[in-house]
């Protein structure tokens, strides 16, 4: 019997955030585009903390709308809680933050995904890859799939998240699966391994879920959203929908206690996980253990939708054996007769080093063949779903033989993620940051639309609307700024007013008809605003940024050979070799290499000739 066969020029295999965007990404740009997924009923799952965004998270957010995802816009349509972090920091440490109805929001993502032209949704178990040959040089054929079925494709987008070889553990206890309730895949990681790519494996964790019905919320904190919630999405004009409520308690000494008494029961202390889990979101255990003076952890209960009772323990991340979460939980205050619903777990899972990858997220061992999300080794909705997203893109770009979608370090988040991931690699689970960002007071989260909407745009992910606000909203900034700069009020410029750190544009509109008059939008008069405050900093960061741009001018040719450069050490010549930096700027960035050998290397990209000497 000969296989059954469907023709795609583009493939994703996964259906969790970051395979939504990048199907979403590659359908818009014209390719014709498979999602497959091991069940249709879990597109989009939000296997742990039912929320979007937070810090650094949040900006990464607006940036994925900027660019045309659709993260934004559904989180603001099944959004039960908004906040914005950091209110008393800089406007460059805000980062909006909102709990999800984790359902609506699934059925939102999922019915965008089926709506989309150019793009079908197929319930498949992924068994390998079929990889041929043009000219020596390995490519991309196919996806095969359990039953015989063959999906051919120009580009494949791998976005497997937790599903690799997954084992969760419970205490002494183990099964196959990457999420509670679901399986594993492992057909796919053994093609993988063939092919030639390094698997390591990482580990991550889920707290219990416990009925809020059982909870006595009078001995909790009650966390209330923000009195004029805002949008995730530069196309949403505001949040209509009345929120709920989360609420706080906290571990004592003598859950601490109960903890160290069973850690020869932890699954991470018992040796039956050897694999390295998220530094910054760390387990309860790991809590206990690497904070010994603490005598209370914060645990923040939140609704994980308006049509369930269940709640999410955000805190208490762990692996313990089900008998002690549950006296664990009853420690706790507020939660003394709590009923756990589903037991927190642990996950192994296999990744793939993203060294190996491309500026494009694309394999440098199989062209045509991409990776977004965890097989990347990061952690987090959001991480995934911009990797997705770019991806994707770059995958239906290549097809078209268009150029491709790389952002930079100074224009997004998205591009200090993704130049981290392919120059540094990863030693343990990778989350963003603002202290990632080393121009962060220009990737705020307020002006991820002036920033990248163009770009989305140049590309063809931004919609016509949103094209149309985007110019709308620069002009408003335009004449405001023009305005300010020429109309005066006691001797001072309507800027001059707005860099004292009393004055905002309301300020300024009333005693300036002019400025009254212009009807400046809320986002528009905060940008203005900001920028006026912040004009010495800016000037800063962009004259540093216009430095570093000299440098990333300096290329490096695909072909360049490392080691006919005989003076650079040899960790150089391996390093530069591995990771195959495009430019000067990137090779700088690599863990190990020093100034020395940053100037050997230009010494023989400026001068070629010395490579034949």
């Amino acid at each position: 019997m000969s296989d059954v066969i469907y023709d795609f020029d583009v493939v994703v295999i996964g259906a969790g955030h970051a395979g939504c965007e990048a199907a979403l990404a590659a359908a818009r740009l014209g390719a014709k585009t498979a999602l497959l997924t091991m069940s249709c009923d879990m597109v989009a799952a939000m296997s742990c903390n039912p929320a979007i965004g937070g810090v650094a998270k949040g900006q990464i957010v607006r940036e994925i709308d900027a660019l045309g995802g659709e993260m934004g816009r559904v989180i603001d349509e099944t959004g039960i809680q908004f906040r914005m972090l950091n209110r008393t920091k800089g406007p460059a440490m805000h980062s909006p933050r909102a709990q999800a109805d984790k359902k609506a929001y699934q059925f939102a993502m999922k019915w965008r995904v089926e709506q989309q032209e150019n793009l079908t949704l197929r319930q498949e178990v992924v068994e390998g890859l079929d990889v041929g040959r043009v000219e020596k040089l390995a490519h991309v054929s196919a996806v095969r799939v359990n039953g015989g079925a063959v999906y051919r494709a120009k580009a494949v987008v791998i976005t497997t998240g937790t599903f690799l070889q997954a084992i969760m553990h419970t205490g002494e206890a183990k099964a196959s699966g990457g999420r509670a309730g679901e399986g594993t895949t492992t057909g796919l990681s053994h093609t993988l391994t063939e092919l030639g790519f390094e698997l390591r494996r990482f580990k991550t964790g889920t707290p219990c879920r416990i009925n809020g019905r059982t909870i006595d919320f009078s001995a909790t904190q009650e966390q209330l959203g923000d009195d004029e919630p805002q949008p995730f999405s530069f196309l949403t004009d505001a949040i209509i929908q009345p929120q709920m409520s989360c609420h706080l308690t906290e571990t004592n000494e003598r859950v601490h206690d109960l903890i160290r008494a069973n850690l020869h029961r932890a699954p991470m202390y018992s040796g039956q996980i050897q694999s390295t889990g998220p530094r910054y979101c760390p387990s309860i255990e790991d809590k206990v253990v690497r904070f010994a003076d603490k005598t209370a952890h914060h645990i923040f209960l939140e609704p994980e939708g308006r049509h369930t009772c269940e709640y999410y323990c955000n805190g208490i991340s762990t692996s313990l054996p089900r008998d002690v979460q549950e006296e664990l939980v009853h420690l706790i205050p507020g939660l003394e007769r709590a009923e756990i619903m589903r037991y927190g777990y642990a996950v192994e899972y296999d990744f793939a080093p993203p060294t190996q990858l491309h500026a494009t997220l694309e394999t440098k061992q199989v062209e045509g063949l991409y990776f977004a999300g965890q097989i990347n080794g990061t952690t987090g909705y959001e991480e995934a779903a911009g990797q997705g997203l770019l991806a994707g893109a770059n995958a239906a770009l290549k097809i078209a033989n268009q150029p491709p979608l790389i952002l930079d370090r100074s224009q997004a988040y998205l591009g200090v993620m993704i130049d981290d991931l392919v120059t540094k690699g990863v030693d343990e689970p990778y989350r963003m940051f603002t202290s990632r960002a080393e121009y962060r007071l220009l990737l705020r989260h307020d002006n991820a639309d002036r920033r990248l909407t163009p770009i989305g745009a140049r590309v063809g992910l931004a919609s016509a609307e949103r094209v149309r606000r985007w110019e709308a909203h620069e002009a408003a900034i335009a004449a405001a700024s023009e305005l300010a700069v020429k109309k005066f009020h006691q001797g001072h410029s309507l800027e001059e007013w707005l860099r004292r750190p009393e004055t905002e544009w309301l300020d300024v509109c009333e005693f300036s008809e002019e400025a009254r008059s212009l009807n400046l939008p809320a986002l528009a008069a905060k940008q203005l605003s900001i920028e006026a405050k912040y004009a010495g900093y800016i000037r800063r960061q962009t004259v540093t940024i216009e430095r570093q741009e000299q440098v990333d001018t300096v290329r490096i040719p695909d072909t360049f050979d490392f080691y006919a450069c005989p003076q650079l050490r040899a960790e150089a010549k391996e390093k530069f070799t591995r990771v195959r930096p495009r430019h000067v700027g990137q090779a700088s960035r690599i863990s190990g290499i020093t100034p020395a050998d940053l100037a050997v290397l230009m010494l023989y990209l400026t001068e070629p000739a010395r490579m034949a000497t």
